[in-house]
């Protein structure tokens, strides 16, 4: 009686401390931290804002909200700005374009609220369709994740990509694979879709990209996982272990076993982790609940892009979280740290 009763009071604990709060309305967040002020990039109104505040929630009413970039390029649909900093200078990478010609770009300022360049396009490999991308650094090495197509004429899937970078502006050599969604728990919507993707760093060192799959017009949007095996090589696909199943959703059918659907929100995906600086290379460890943000529909709600909004959540590293596959290069088998997410 008593070890039930404890395990019940543990849960309503975490329940009652960790329910998601209500940022603003809006889809794909992007924040950082920067000597203890938070700091959010948005699209709307043909350009990019960026927010200041004192805590993640007060992002909601914010101490400063400026206009930081004007589309007077007509780029147009300007998708999922990505706000960090790399030695010393903020940089915003950004997606625009109409349809197919829909291409990653960057803007850079001294400061994150300060006077930012033109937008600039990378030059990514194959220049095919891109969107969602990130740049990070990981054991010394500059690099940038996309969500792309392989082609225009070969776009039923949306896949993850990675390339070197010398800088935040740079991109160099190919761009190679490191993950597609040919899950059945990732192919619930047409397009297959893998995006959204976000990295960080466990506690023992090991790279993982956070990633959201299923259609972000729908209910079966969740966060999954992929993780690069001690030593991996980043461009080698066969060095990531996927998770089985999403980690953070609302459909028990997409969820890896063990993990639970969310309470009170819809389809959450496209999140950040909040990092200070956007710097990988300080990803927090410990037990504690480490806050993030993501997007989703409050339960109750009809679920659109129009209804969707961003809310603070929480997560914790989980150890002995272990990853298979079968019929591919490598050990079918990885264990390491996975992630428990919480509203």
């Amino acid at each position: 009686m008593f070890p039930r009763l404890t395990t019940f009071l543990t849960l309503f604990t975490l329940l009652t401390s960790t329910l998601a709060a209500k940022i603003r309305s809006g889809a794909d967040p992007t924040i950082i931290k920067l000597d203890n002020v938070y700091y959010s990039a948005e699209s709307a109104e043909g350009g990019i804002w960026v927010r200041s505040a004192p805590s993640l929630n007060a992002l909601a009413n914010p101490t400063r909200r400026e206009l930081v970039w004007s589309d007077t390029a007509g780029l147009s649909d300007v998708w999922a700005p990505e706000i960090t900093t790399h030695n010393g200078r903020t940089y915003i990478h950004f997606s625009a374009g109409r349809d197919a010609a829909h291409r990653m770009y960057v803007i850079s300022a001294d400061t994150p609220l300060g006077r930012y360049s033109s937008e600039k396009k990378l030059a990514l490999p194959d220049d095919q369709w891109a969107i969602d991308g990130i740049f990070f650094t990981f054991e010394g090495k500059g690099w940038f994740v996309w969500s792309g197509w392989e082609s225009e004429t070969k776009n039923s899937e949306q896949t993850l990509y990675i390339c070197a970078m010398n800088d935040p502006e740079t991109p160099v050599g190919g761009r190679h694979v490191i993950s597609q969604p040919r899950e059945e728990w990732e192919r619930g919507d047409r397009p297959y879709i893998n995006e959204g993707p976000e990295a960080i760093v466990d506690p023992e060192g090991r790279l993982h990209i956070v990633y959201s799959a299923n259609g972000s017009w729908g209910e079966r949007y969740c966060l999954a996982d992929l993780r690069l095996r001690k030593g991996g090589d980043p461009t080698y696909v066969w060095d990531w272990y996927k998770s089985n199943g999403c980690l953070f959703g609302s459909r028990k059918d997409r969820l890896m076993q063990g993990w639970d659907e969310t309470l009170f929100i819809n389809g959450p995906g496209h999140h950040t982790f909040v990092l200070e600086g956007g710097d990988v290379g300080k990803s927090p460890g410990g037990d504690r609940h480490i806050e993030f943000a993501f997007h989703g529909v409050e339960k109750g709600t009809e679920y659109s892009w129009g209804n969707r909004s961003w809310f603070s959540g929480s997560f914790v590293w989980w150890g002995g979280v272990e990853y298979g596959r079968r019929n591919v290069p490598g050990p079918e088998r990885d264990t390491g740290y996975g992630f428990k997410f919480f509203e």
